[in-house]
């Protein structure tokens, strides 16, 4: 799972992007990188590896700026290498980039036709170099990322900086979650501004936090934070307080993240029944209080990688205690294969991160009626 963090600062930001991306070491991820702009140009620091081999290049060559993106790459397009990881930085315009673009070969191809030379193998550097080809032809910075936005066919979240805008962070969602962290404003009404993956990235910085939807896209500044939805219509996104505890992301005593995970998996399961259970009556608390299982002919799991096989474990626990028939399938088969459903089923959608591309879209394919022979049925997620 690729990692997200970005910061306009009133200070220099790499130590604390630096800190954001070890905070998102739990995704796990094959490359790290940092973009930070200074005088208005930006550099880019990037490293295989752990986050050890960033900090090093960091401490021998430091980037000084108040501005920067930073990012955790897990290989999908192209090998795990310091030209594939991000940010990915073309003539003007650095991005980095979670998810999928699925129509990056299409684009890429327009794009070699018009004589724009591609250094990696990764769908990502499409967006920059779409970027940069519209900051030609656009008026406004606003104007270019609308029309590169409007070319790509995905799932992703995007944070760019653009050389000469040392006040600005772009930032776009469309699948997958992109959080917004507000500083505290000074005198003058300017914040400091935060972006990540999730709220527990920005935990460190800000419990002010609201989240994109899918299809909106913004314009950050030290003074507000311009939110257009997928019709480009101005919207406001609700600033939420969200605390977050730091031993979330703290390894402890294990040696990585995944060790933690097995051996916390009874503490876990019990912090999550313990807010399902109303401790005054010993019973569970009303929820799903929309699905009715009793008019269900089966149900249907669908999941990727590990979720899936938590859905394997699902299935047995549903069969043998509510007694319904269960099939799992691969998000990326259910996706797009036709399946033939009556509208009695129950489905339900499991992903560990909540950004799994192919789950996010059979899950909305699923809640459109696309995949459905009848009406619809109840989702749960």
């Amino acid at each position: 799972m690729c990692g997200i963090i970005g910061i306009l600062g009133k200070t220099d930001v790499q130590e604390r992007i630096v800190d954001g991306l070890a905070r998102l070491e739990y995704r796990g991820y094959d490359s790290a990188g940092v973009a930070i702009m200074s005088d208005a140009k930006v550099s880019v620091s990037k490293a295989v590896g752990k986050l050890t081999n960033l900090k090093s290049e960091l401490a021998r060559k430091p980037l000084v700026g108040r501005v920067g993106i930073g990012h955790t790459r897990w290989a999908t397009h192209g090998a795990a290498s310091t030209v594939n990881a991000h940010p990915h930085y073309v003539e003007n315009v650095s991005v980095v980039h979670n998810g999928i673009i699925e129509n990056h070969v299409e684009l890429k191809s327009e794009l070699m036709v018009q004589g724009v030379v591609f250094v990696s193998e990764t769908d990502t550097e499409v967006i920059a170099q779409l970027m940069k080809v519209a900051l030609h032809t656009a008026s406004t910075l606003d104007e270019a990322f609308s029309k590169t936005l409007a070319k790509l066919i995905g799932s992703f979240a995007i944070a760019v900086i653009v050389d000469g805008y040392e006040d600005v962070i772009l930032v776009a969602r469309n699948g997958s979650p992109l959080a917004i962290g507000y500083g505290d404003p000074d005198e003058a009404g300017a914040s400091e501004m935060f972006v990540g993956s999730d709220a527990l990235v920005l935990a460190p910085f800000t419990e002010k936090v609201s989240y994109l939807e899918d299809g909106d896209w913004a314009v950050i500044t030290p003074e507000r934070v311009m939110v257009r939805d997928h019709l480009g219509s101005e919207v406001v996104r609700e600033i939420q307080h969200v605390p977050v505890e730091n031993f979330s992301v703290d390894k402890g005593p294990y040696k990585h993240f995944m060790l933690k995970e097995i051996h916390e998996q009874p503490e876990s399961l019990a912090n999550y029944l313990r807010g399902l259970i109303d401790h005054n009556t010993g019973t569970l608390k009303p929820f799903l209080v929309d699905v009715d299982f009793s008019k269900a002919d089966r149900i249907i799991m669908v999941a990727c990688g590990t979720a899936y096989y938590a859905c394997a474990t699902a299935k047995y626990w549903f069969e043998e205690l509510v007694g319904i028939p269960v099939e799992i399938d691969i998000a990326s088969e259910f996706r797009y294969r036709k399946v033939p459903l009556t509208g009695k089923e129950i489905a339900i959608f499991v992903s560990q991160s909540g950004e799994t591309a192919d789950t996010l879209s059979a899950l909305k394919n699923v809640k459109g009626g696309r995949a459905f022979k009848g009406d619809p049925p109840p989702v749960g997620n």
